[in-house]
């Protein structure tokens, strides 16, 4: 099962770092990511598999949520059938 994470934020060291690490420590794998900063801002999209995070969904979310708000940033993930159903033109 794959999801889709955004990270939007005043640009700070260690974003990515704790991000990384968090995913890492719940078994979620980085299959795509990109990243851009401008003036100041970072926004970052990750495709990641999630089928082997020992969590739900739904716990991921809050939890990546909770890592955002420690960081100062909004981090959401969606489940890839969902991002693309709300962005389909």
């Amino acid at each position: 099962m794959k999801g889709i994470i955004t990270v939007l934020g005043k640009d700070k060291v260690g974003i990515i770092a704790k991000v990384c690490t968090y995913l890492a420590a719940e078994q979620v794998n980085i299959l795509d990511i990109s990243q851009t900063i401008v003036q100041d801002y970072f926004n970052m999209m990750m495709i990641v598999d999630i089928s082997k995070a020992p969590k739900s969904l739904e716990t991921l979310v809050e939890e990546l949520q909770e890592v955002g708000q420690g960081i100062g940033v909004e981090i959401k993930l969606q489940h890839e059938d969902i991002f693309n159903i709300m962005h389909r033109i």
